[in-house]
């Protein structure tokens, strides 16, 4: 099976990470894929954001990162996807994500598949990874080792 799991990674944590990870051992494929949201502000652009990802996910044989501007639909239809996979960090299915996959289904075909996090991961997000650049703090163990230097460039933080 081939899944793909979208977002806009900005940047990526260690939760999203532990979710690839996961969604990897369950399928033959999966595809992370980077789709670009005009309406968000970002803080890295979409080639910083790619770059961090394939850092991230280097070594992971089935594991696939790729971009996409259009519709999550579409991009999952293009690549084959029998699934999208999504994280979710609370006890409950927000609407908008349920809305959303039952659109996806109704468009494409494809399913969402929900994973919930591990517990350790509950409360990240890349807003509060950036909340913690921003305040100065650490984020060693928010994000995956092998991007901090290239985000302490970005911030122009040592």
């Amino acid at each position: 099976m081939i899944a793909v799991y979208p977002g806009s990674f900005d940047p990526i944590t260690n939760g999203h990470l532990d979710i690839i990870r996961r969604s990897a051992a369950l399928c033959d494929r999966l595809i992370v894929g980077l789709l670009v949201n005009p309406q968000k502000k970002s803080m890295f652009t979409a080639p910083e954001r790619l770059r961090h990802l394939e850092l991230a996910t280097k070594g992971m044989g089935n594991v696939e990162v790729k971009f996409s501007s259009g519709l999550l639909a579409d991009f999952a239809r293009e690549n084959g996807a029998a699934a999208i996979i999504r994280g979710l960090r609370g006890n409950a299915i927000p609407d908008y994500e349920f809305q959303t996959a039952l659109g996806i289904r109704e468009v494409s075909g494809v399913e969402t598949l929900f994973m919930f996090s591990r517990p350790e991961y509950i409360y990240m997000s890349s807003t509060m990874v950036k909340e913690v650049i921003f305040g100065g703090g650490s984020i060693e163990n928010m994000v995956p080792p092998i991007i901090i230097p290239e985000i302490c460039r970005k911030m122009k933080v040592d």
